[in-house]
């Protein structure tokens, strides 16, 4: 099971502009960060743009990049499927895609 995030010119979906895959491994994790509710579900905590997304993603990745390393242990999926190194990327890759598409709306997969 993955979380997949997609940035679309239209609400409905149409004109995919990014697009991002990751395990739900990592969900515990991506909460201990603040990171879990605006990504996972963006437009039941009012997130529908990508613009609005970006304050929570830019303070979940440095709330991330200060987790302590028993946090960080603690959190990683014991399976394999699902690394830190792995959410600190997603994280950086779509907040860099929103900031390139602003105007994007989110669409979720989960």
């Amino acid at each position: 099971m993955s979380l997949s995030v997609c940035l679309n010119h239209t609400k409905d979906g149409r004109g995919e502009l990014y697009w991002r895959n990751i395990t739900h491994n990592l969900a515990a994790m991506a909460d201990c960060a603040g990171l879990y509710k605006p990504m996972w579900h963006p437009s039941e905590n009012g997130i529908f743009k990508a613009k609005d997304l970006i304050p929570f993603l830019e303070k979940g990745l440095k709330n991330l990049k200060n987790l302590d390393e028993e946090v960080i242990e603690s959190k990683t999926p014991n399976n394999g499927w699902g690394t830190y190194e792995n959410l600190v990327e997603f994280t950086q890759l779509y907040l860099d895609a929103c900031k390139e598409f602003p105007d994007a709306y989110i669409h979720v997969s989960r």
